[in-house]
């Protein structure tokens, strides 16, 4: 039988307003300390109460630090947080063993929602196979919404460190899975009553599950085992940005900026992502795509890579190359000049979808 005083007495606590300020001991305890990821062994000194810093032993790894802020997306924030730093790290060939996130609160947050924060922060860093390593959390007139930063540690081979910035004209670019995947799992669940109307409950649910791939760490490790030159997951500006940079990085070493040709029929977008974009009046390769990985590589890896990251069930495609040329995307007969990255679309899309609410 269920007992109701219990179940109203988890109820009022998960309600429980938190305090303006730090979070008491107490309360860090409870909520936050219990969360921890998978322990790792490289790591000496392991987040506490009290402890305002961790501390890691690479051996004879090189350390490879990554941080980002997520303000995009209202559900799984904190699983979010945890891919988004880790895929950066994963970028440059190296393996994620932890994250120290920065939590800020507006005022009137409960109890329930910090937990619910935590909670996504552990199934992600479970997920990725790394420890929660500490952080700071704190309630703050500053913000209006749950505001996430985290920073990812990961350890790389110092003989396989895979840099932006390192693809040459005439490389291959290889891409995993598909266009706007990020964008679109958080539309869907952040505008799923726009939306079932108009594509159906069905691809809605269909697109929210799309947050179960934006990892790119297992892509990253395997390409830059089988000779990457250069790697950039799709964040912000989606992947015709992503390539812009990369394209870009290449002459902040000495060389040249490149050129690059796409070919627009070769980039997968998927038709959950294509009708979300097309209700949202964006397009598809500008929007966030964190969960692809961009790949640059001599044209003699390139049919390794594709075969390794299918051997572990990845998807990934050829779609273009660096050239010493203009940056076009090719579609058919007709030619395109790729502009520079501006604000990514997925703001575009909340207004517009937004609108539609009335």
């Amino acid at each position: 039988m269920v007992d109701s005083g219990r179940l109203a007495a988890v109820g009022a606590a998960c309600e429980r307003r938190l305090s303006i300020g730090k979070l008491p001991v107490n309360l860090l305890e409870k909520v936050v300390s219990r969360y921890r990821g998978r322990i790792r062994s490289e790591v000496v000194l392991h987040p506490a109460v009290g402890e305002d810093s961790c501390a890691v032993d690479p051996s004879d790894m090189l350390v490879v630090m990554s941080t980002d802020p997520i303000t995009g997306a209202d559900e799984g924030i904190g699983r979010l947080s945890v891919h988004i730093s880790c895929n950066d790290v994963a970028a440059n060939g190296a393996e994620p063993l932890g994250v120290l996130v920065t939590m800020l609160f507006p005022p009137g947050s409960s109890e329930g929602e910090l937990e619910r924060v935590m909670g996504g922060i552990e199934s992600a860093a479970r997920e990725v196979g790394i420890e929660i390593l500490g952080g700071h959390t704190e309630v703050t007139e500053a913000v209006t919404q749950v505001l996430l930063s985290t920073t990812a540690i990961g350890l790389a081979p110092r003989d396989r460190l895979v840099t932006k910035s390192g693809a040459s004209a005439g490389d291959v670019l290889v891409m995993t899975k598909a266009a706007g995947l990020e964008a679109t799992a958080i539309l869907a669940t952040d505008f799923e009553d726009v939306l079932v109307p108009e594509i159906g409950a069905a691809a809605v649910d269909r697109a929210k599950s799309f947050t179960d791939e934006i990892s790119v760490v297992r892509e990253g490790l395997i390409a830059a085992a089988n000779g990457a030159t250069a790697m950039h997951d799709a964040t912000e500006g989606g992947i015709l940005g992503a390539v812009y940079e990369m394209a870009e990085a290449a002459g902040k070493c000495g060389g040249q900026p490149l050129g690059f040709a796409l070919e627009m029929e070769s980039v997968p977008v998927r038709p959950e992502t294509a009708s979300i974009c097309r209700l949202a009046g964006v397009d598809p390769l500008r929007v966030v795509s964190s969960g692809s990985m961009l790949i640059s590589c001599r044209p003699v890896a390139a049919s390794g890579i594709v075969e390794a990251l299918r051997l572990a069930s990845i998807e990934a495609r050829i779609i273009g190359e660096f050239t010493r040329d203009a940056r076009v995307l090719v579609a058919g007969d007709v030619t395109t000049a790729v502009e520079p990255p501006g604000p990514d679309h997925l703001w575009a899309a909340r207004r517009n979808l937004r609108s539609r609410r009335g």
